[in-house]
C-alpha cells in the first residue's frame, strides 16, 4: 500500500488537505471520496493507495450516502464486481429532494 495521497486526488477530498489525511485512519472518506466523485484516473490512482479486497470492504462494510444512482452502479458492479452481493442502494445513493 503507497502511504502518500497522490497530489492529483486533492480536489477529491476537498474538506481536508491531503497531506494531513492518513492513507489507514482516514481511509473510508478517502475511498469513498474518489469512488463517487472521481474520474477513471483518479480510480487506478486509489488502486495504489488500497487493495481492491479493501476497497470492496469499505464499500460494502461503510456505506455512504454520497452516490448518484449511475455512479453507485458502475462502481458496484463493474469497478468493483459485486454484482452479486445484496446492498442497501438507499445507504448509498444521495437524493435530490
Amino acid at each position: 500500500m503507497n502511504t502518500v495521497i497522490p497530489r492529483q486526488l486533492q480536489p477529491l477530498l476537498w474538506s481536508a488537505d491531503s497531506k494531513a489525511l492518513d492513507v489507514k485512519r482516514d481511509s473510508i472518506y478517502i475511498v469513498h471520496q474518489i469512488l463517487s466523485y472521481g474520474s477513471l484516473e483518479h480510480l487506478k490512482l486509489l488502486f495504489t493507495l488500497y487493495s481492491k479486497e479493501e476497497i470492496s470492504d469499505i464499500f460494502t462494510k461503510h456505506p455512504k450516502r454520497l452516490y448518484q444512482p449511475a455512479v453507485y452502479y458502475f462502481i458496484k458492479n463493474i469497478v468493483l464486481e459485486l454484482s452479486s452481493v445484496s446492498l442497501d442502494k438507499d445507504k448509498y445513493i444521495k437524493h435530490a429532494y
